[in-house]
């Protein structure tokens, strides 16, 4: 049976989820005098009494103090009284509004992280009981908006398509799906017959987002073996050719031209040109590299461009490890939860430099729209910049506070420009002892994945860096954003440097965005790697294949362990409640192999798969502006 507990503040006490959604819809112009009654709810899938239900919700859900509880099964008609507080009172006997409350309830999608439902399935079984399934849902009741505005009320302050759904009036249904058990069924792709018209349809239907050059460098790569690529082959060369894992646009390579004759370039004076071959090796690598030579002795950069994060010189026992990332495009689509796992990413990649570094603080800067900007100049498929800046603040403070990592500096600037695609910057520092600053993926390790299970969010992260934001993308590219559980990944920092300690690992990296396949391919990459994917633990079944080779978990790790040492590491796991599980090991072959129940989904040439891309060629044009002026 399908219990609800809806939990209201007491009688008395402020509706702190209520007033903001009040707030919100007379900023933007939706109602001036919106009243609302609003209830933190769960879903729970059990077979019960009502006295187990009751002694869940009041004793575990409620604070008695301050809230109040509703406990019934979906369907009862008790979940659908309207609340004391917009219910008209004995002087006033009609209603405030002509407008009747409306029930509205908003939901995670099927598939979305969902934190304080898992922990809520924990502290059920701390109870001794068992619960199928949890969710958690937000319920409104709303009075005081005409009935042709309800819908933007939903779309731009109650939910977020790319992550929610809104169900007005009482809920249709009486069990939660758990998920269809699946399948397995071999998918190819004809990649060798298509033209370039077909090529660049299934990168973008695909999210595959690569060029058409790409495109025909894949194709031409499987014309030459004699076959079609897998899903799974095709989505795994996507990951690692996507801008977030190769920064092909940094990388690539310019063709410059000064049409002023202007420069202090001495070889763009003579010729008028200058070819980059690769721009960010022959500029800020080049640029560090020189500034090291000439300090000699006196350097204090450790690692710089090769692992996760940066590490630099701090005193004679500790190196500190220093990262930044942006997560604009997930920010744009779900400001909190973008932000949460921007920073959650970003806290990750010191975790996974050399064999692991401790974070201890975090810095940001964020870059909006004005949040005055009028509702009618907000373009169709857009969160309003105030509903963005209020969530990306909240996102990362919160992340960092439940890590115990203070967010110790930042800046806010404002620009119209920023209204299509917020700039998020995140960064983490942390400190590493001097002698685990390198690592060393060894031939025969066990790939271990520590953490969180696999589900089917996040699936496109890496690949959704690539591609421009449209008016469609907050649906289309839902997937590919995350909401973080800050608790499950302090749990994993913790076990992973008591693990670090007792030398129960060879060499760890972050779970990010391409979820196992940039970790292991990325670790593998001069080795070679067998990977059993019907080992990897997941949040619900009916996940494909492809799915759990390539979705991000962000609160996961992957160690690489020798042989001998993997039973005490998951037995160092087990004890602090982290998950791990050995699905696969690093084998001097030179290639990536995916098996599935013994059935191989994929075979790629390592050196394919990281030198392979073909280069992102760009002209790019120096023109002097009139109002400009010559350096002297």
């Amino acid at each position: 049976m399908l219990w609800e507990v809806d939990i209201y503040p007491a009688p008395g006490q402020p509706d702190l989820l209520g007033r903001p959604i009040s707030t919100a819809a007379a900023e933007l112009g939706l109602a001036g005098d919106l009243k609302v009654a609003a209830a933190r709810s769960y879903l729970i899938q059990a077979d019960w009494d009502r006295c187990q239900a009751q002694r869940v919700a009041l004793e575990l859900l409620t604070d008695r103090v301050v809230e109040r509880a509703i406990i019934a099964q979906v369907g009862d008609e008790e979940l659908n009284r309207i609340p004391e507080k917009l219910t008209p009172d004995e002087v006033n006997v009609r209603p405030s509004s002509a407008f009747r409350p409306l029930l509205v309830h908003v939901l995670s999608k099927p598939g979305v992280m969902d934190p304080v439902a898992q922990s809520v399935m924990s502290a059920i079984e701390d109870f001794g009981l068992k619960a199928e399934v949890v969710r958690t849902l937000k319920k409104y009741w709303i009075e005081g908006i005409a009935p042709d505005r309800i819908s933007m009320l939903c779309a731009k302050v109650l939910a977020n398509d790319a992550i929610e759904q809104v169900i007005v009036g009482p809920l249709g249904f009486r069990h939660l799906e758990l998920g269809a058990a699946y399948n397995f069924r071999l998918t190819t792709v004809p990649i060798r017959t298509m033209d370039d018209e077909a090529l660049l349809v299934l990168s973008r239907q695909g999210q595959l987002y690569l060029s058409v050059v790409e495109m025909q460098t894949i194709r031409a790569y499987f014309q030459k073996l004699g076959r079609d690529p897998t899903d799974a082959e095709l989505e795994t060369v996507a990951q690692t050719w996507s801008e977030h894992c190769s920064h092909k646009t940094l990388a690539g390579r310019i063709h410059y031209r000064d049409e002023s004759g202007k420069t202090d370039c001495q070889s763009v004076q003579q010729s008028g040109e200058r070819n980059f071959q690769n721009m960010l090796r022959e500029t800020i690598f080049a640029a560090t590299e020189k500034i090291r030579q000439d300090l000699g002795a006196d350097d204090w950069c450790v690692s710089v461009f090769r692992d996760n994060a940066g590490i630099i010189r701090f005193d004679d026992e500790y190196n500190v490890v220093f990262k930044v990332e942006t997560h604009n495009h997930p920010s744009a689509l779900e400001p909190y939860g973008g932000a949460n796992t921007g920073i959650g990413g970003v806290i990750r990649d010191p975790m996974g430099t050399g064999m692991g570094a401790k974070p201890v603080c975090n810095t940001d800067v964020f870059c909006f729209a004005p949040p005055d900007t009028p509702l009618e100049q907000i373009p169709a498929g857009v969160l309003h910049p105030r509903r963005v800046a209020k969530g990306v603040i909240s996102g990362v403070r919160d992340y960092g506070n439940r890590m115990g990592i203070p967010t110790v500096n930042g800046a806010v600037y404002f620009d119209p420009r920023y209204l299509g695609n917020p700039l998020v910057f995140c960064g983490t520092v942390g400190l590493i002892p001097r002698d685990m600053s390198f690592k060393e993926t060894l031939p025969n390790d066990r790939i271990v994945a520590i953490g969180g299970r696999t589900g089917r969010d996040g699936i496109h992260g890496a690949t959704f860096s690539s591609a421009e934001l449209h008016h469609e993308s907050e649906t289309v590219s839902g997937g590919a954003v995350q909401i973080g559980n800050a608790i499950t990944e302090k749990m994993v920092l913790d076990v992973l440097l008591v693990a670090r300690d007792r030398g129960l690992y060879t060499a760890v990296t972050d779970c990010g965005a391409g979820g196992f396949s940039s970790a292991v391919g990325e670790m593998g990459e001069k080795i070679g790697a067998e990977v059993w994917l019907d080992r990897v633990p997941l949040k619900y079944e009916g996940i494909s294949y492809t799915e759990i080779w390539i979705s991000e978990a962000q609160e996961r790790m992957v160690v690489s362990v020798s042989p001998e040492k993997v039973e005490e590491l998951i037995a160092l796991c087990a004890s602090e409640g982290v998950e791990a599980t050995v699905i696969g090991q690093f084998v001097p072959t030179g290639r990536l192999v995916l098996k599935y129940h013994d059935q191989e989904v994929a075979n790629l040439s390592m050196e394919f798969l990281h030198d392979g891309r073909p280069p992102v060629v760009r002209e790019a044009v120096y023109e002097q502006g009139a109002g400009s002026r010559e350096r002297g």
